[in-house]
């Protein structure tokens, strides 16, 4: 088909995957935020973690993640060999674990499903998980998701920005942009601007450093409190995340104190690193948490409402919203999660 202009809307991960995925294909792309990269991307731990994102009723969201978590080694791949960064993809695989019996009995049921659903959850003893992460707490007990890699959003953000034009700008109304296509891509903004029903969950995250970090992503409980920690290959530690029902972009001191605890009661030795940063962003949650990709209007598609999946859904929203613009229809597994489902007998 002939070249078409198209406007992305929103340069976080999402929008800035999806202009590189149309401009790849011969479009002439251009992408509107006025700080791209900042918004929920800049917080995002980059988790790539379909396995353990799986929970009870979502069945078809976990079916389409898996195969988002599929496409990553090979876009990774592509990324960095089109810009030469290194994008802190890897893949040693995620412990989950848990500290307490009410812990553990809360995992062996998410264990249980995701277990049903296909995902090779591997139990590990107490000498099999601390040979893998020497620094967890002794009482720890847990399994291996093999599957469940990571990448750093901020390095991939970076990268994509040297791919696309990105015009660093407002946009008050989408039609207010001469191009053939548009696409929404813009997060939490997507709510007022396409006049959807995307709502800001927020969530801080912290940064430590310090001499020694863990080998894995270790994901779980401590004494009933929901945590991960993601180390990066540089030291630097992540540790997240809360989820909060409001935006006014502030982390609090007992949302803080209850990520460090959880934290420090799993791997001890992070009570020695030096905390360096507080970020708080707004994830685009919708009603079901499943994200909103297709045809918004003639000429308008949208991809937004990835909630905590933003990060991993990247390459393959990108991909599935390329294919609309050239005239293809949604790949199957995105067909639950097109506009149409929010009025259409569904979620309102």
């Amino acid at each position: 088909m002939a070249p078409l202009s198209v406007s992305v809307v929103g340069g976080g991960i999402i929008g800035l995957s999806i202009a590189w995925a149309c401009a790849r294909r011969g479009h002439a792309v251009t992408v509107h935020d006025p700080a791209p990269g900042r918004g929920a991307s800049h917080v995002a731990a980059g988790m790539l973690a379909p396995v353990g994102e799986s929970y009870f009723g979502e069945r078809e969201l976990t079916a389409l993640l898996l195969e988002c978590a599929r496409r990553w080694p090979g876009y990774a791949a592509e990324l960095a060999a089109a810009t030469g960064h290194d994008l802190g993809h890897r893949t040693e695989g995620t412990l989950q674990v848990g500290l307490t019996a009410d812990d553990l009995a809360q995992l062996r049921r998410l264990w249980t499903y995701q277990r049903e659903l296909g995902a090779e959850v591997v139990a590990l003893d107490g000498d099999g998980l601390r040979e893998r992460e020497p620094l967890l707490h002794p009482r720890a007990r847990g399994v291996l998701v093999e599957s469940d890699h990571q990448v750093d959003p901020r390095r991939v953000v970076a990268a994509l920005c040297e791919l696309v034009p990105v015009r660093r700008e407002a946009v008050h109304r989408l039609s207010d942009l001469d191009a053939d296509v548009v696409v929404l891509a813009a997060g939490c903004a997507s709510a007022a601007l396409g006049g959807l029903p995307v709502r800001p969950v927020q969530g801080a995250v912290l940064r430590l450093r310090g001499q020694a970090a863990p080998c894995h992503v270790i994901r779980g409980y401590a004494d009933g409190h929901a945590v991960y920690v993601v180390p990066r290959r540089d030291g630097e530690v992540l540790v997240g995340a809360t989820v909060e029902e409001r935006a006014d972009g502030h982390a609090t001191a007992g949302g803080v104190r209850d990520l460090l605890r959880a934290a420090t009661d799993l791997v001890p030795e992070l009570a020695e690193h030096a905390l360096v940063e507080v970020s708080v962003g707004l994830r685009p949650g919708t009603a079901d948490n499943g994200p909103i990709v297709g045809e918004l209007a003639p000429g308008v598609l949208v991809a937004t409402g990835h909630y905590r999946h933003g990060v991993l859904a990247a390459p393959y929203t990108a991909s599935a919203v390329a294919d609309l613009v050239d005239g293809a229809t949604l790949p199957p597994l995105w067909e639950p999660f097109t506009p149409q489902r929010l009025t259409a007998g569904g979620i309102e």
